[in-house]
């Protein structure tokens, strides 16, 4: 099996939805940072050996989003596209099935991304509308034409519109995190103190340059606009409950990601392709771990990735302890101090996790040490790209290390990976 390289990595700024990216699509985003990692990695005329990227919120337009990408750049026209959707996961499983391409030998180098708008969402027609639609259109005779006009209800022209909701149980991923941080009795104080510390990072990345050259300006933003310096405990321990109105909510506008628009790619190869063509590695993907629980049946929606972690470790013989930094993807600061207490507690990785001994703790301050999702924001299939080139970025500048990657994903799944150098 090859090494597999991370050499870049390019992004969109990350911004709050239905307001900068108003009616940007998943194209526009995904185009602009696919060509400016061309452009800095010099792959004009380049053929690739693959490039795979996706959407949550795809709009059905964009049904070969991807392949789109590829024809609007300067890389050559034969590199193919390969549209996925993982749900948040999607950036860091599309950068997985690159890696494992180039791995096998089957290519030398391709990109993986991701991009969400919510600012470009579709309005979508009642099924009901689209089948009496097809009976209007399917009735042969005037009687019969009449006869379908006639059960015409004013109501199936009521638009609906996509919402992040479990189907299962009909409750969105807020709703979900509330009932586990009440299960692992996770305080409103630390969720508040890990947005704090979150945002404190990402502002001290950005005053020392360290976002600058992964993020291009798109409609004359070269920053993103979620992260507050200014944000402090007693402002955060202001706002109210976003999820839960009883009284005992715990999640707020402040210790949640906020819906985010945004796109992000990375750059993967061979260690003899970037000699080849004169590119830098950054770091290496080493591996990667998918796992799911079943929350139907009761479990957290989002506690995967205390699984993914924990078959990733004992596959490659390491420990919690052994990594320099943790990139946890900050869906809620709820879902990340839940993960954490988890891989501390005896019962639940005897149970849950089949191990004899604890995970263990991790330094919290090698936690999302340039920032975190709660800081910068979240476009669903583009937090994977944003993480691995952070990660790579970090090495780079250290010189060596190792960095464990997790995140939580809609449906009950959670995806890891290992970066390297």
């Amino acid at each position: 099996m090859k090494k597999v390289a991370i050499i870049n990595g390019s992004r969109t700024p990350f911004v709050k939805s239905m307001a900068n990216y108003q009616g940007a699509s998943n194209y526009d985003l995904l185009s602009t940072a696919f060509n400016d990692l061309v452009t800095k990695t010099k792959l004009e005329g380049k053929l690739l050996g693959d490039v795979i990227a996706g959407t949550v919120m795809n709009h059905p337009f964009d049904w070969n989003l991807t392949r789109e990408v590829v024809l609007g750049s300067k890389v050559s026209h034969e590199t193919p596209g390969l549209n996925i959707q993982r749900a948040c996961g999607t950036g860091l499983e599309a950068a997985n099935l690159i890696s494992l391409k180039i791995a096998a030998g089957q290519i030398e180098a391709g990109i993986a991304g991701g991009s969400d708008t919510n600012s470009d969402i579709p309005l979508i027609g009642q099924r009901k509308l689209t089948h009496w639609l097809i009976k209007l259109q399917n009735a042969q005779s005037l009687p019969e034409k009449v006869k379908v006009l006639s059960s015409f209800n004013p109501k199936l022209l009521k638009p609906e519109i996509p919402a992040v909701k479990e189907p299962r149980t009909g409750l969105s991923m807020g709703e979900h995190t509330e009932l586990m941080v009440k299960e692992w009795k996770v305080t409103r104080e630390e969720q508040d103190q890990l947005a704090f510390e979150s945002h404190q990072k990402a502002a001290r990345a950005y005053e020392e340059g360290f976002h600058d050259e992964l993020i291009v300006t798109f409609r004359n933003l070269k920053k993103d606009t979620i992260t507050r310096k200014e944000t402090s405990l007693d402002k955060l321990a202001k706002l109210k409950p976003a999820f839960d109105g009883s009284g005992k909510g715990t999640l707020t506008a402040g210790n949640s990601t906020p819906l985010t628009d945004g796109a992000s790619v990375v750059l993967l190869g061979s260690e003899e392709w970037a000699r080849d063509n004169g590119l830098e590695v950054q770091a290496y993907f080493k591996d990667c771990e998918v796992a799911a629980v079943d929350f139907v049946a009761g479990a957290g929606l989002l506690m995967a990735p205390t699984i993914a972690v924990s078959r990733l470790l004992e596959r490659n013989n390491l420990t919690l302890a052994d990594f320099d930094f943790y990139e946890i993807h900050e869906a809620f600061a709820g879902q990340v101090m839940c993960t954490l207490k988890a891989w501390e507690d005896p019962a639940y990785c005897k149970k849950v996790l089949k191990r004899d001994k604890p995970l263990g703790s991790i330094d919290r301050n090698k936690l999302n040490v340039k920032g975190g999702s709660l800081a910068l924001g979240h476009p669903f299939a583009a937090t994977g790209g944003r993480i691995i080139a952070t990660a790579a970025k970090i090495l780079k500048e250290k010189g060596q290390g190792r960095v464990l990657i997790s995140i939580c994903t809609a449906g009950g799944m959670g995806v890891a990976a290992i970066i390297e150098r």
